[in-house]
């Protein structure tokens, strides 16, 4: 499974933000169950950020929310994500 967030960020709050982000990501990293993950701008809107993260399973991806370092250093950072499913499985699982 896979799971992405997008963030809207002002352009001149790039750096700060993908700071954050990049911590939010080492904390998720860390997790079970994890396999891969990254960060990308958009190439349309200078605007958008994503974070892309792949899991093993639903219950890695849970499990890893419920992680004590990743409520310090990723939930707030995930917490400013737009509002929108960001949960994918492929059609086969």
């Amino acid at each position: 499974m896979f799971a992405i967030a997008r963030f809207r960020v002002e352009p001149s709050q790039h750096e700060e933000f993908l700071e954050r982000l990049r911590t939010a990501h080492d904390a998720l990293k860390s997790c079970a169950g994890y396999f891969s993950g990254e960060i990308g701008l958009n190439t349309d809107e200078p605007g958008l950020i994503a974070l892309v993260t792949r899991w093993e399973n639903i219950g890695s991806y849970r499990r890893a929310l419920s992680n004590f370092q990743v409520k310090v250093d990723a939930v707030p950072v995930l917490a400013q994500a737009i509002d929108e499913p960001g949960g994918y499985v492929g059609p086969n699982e």
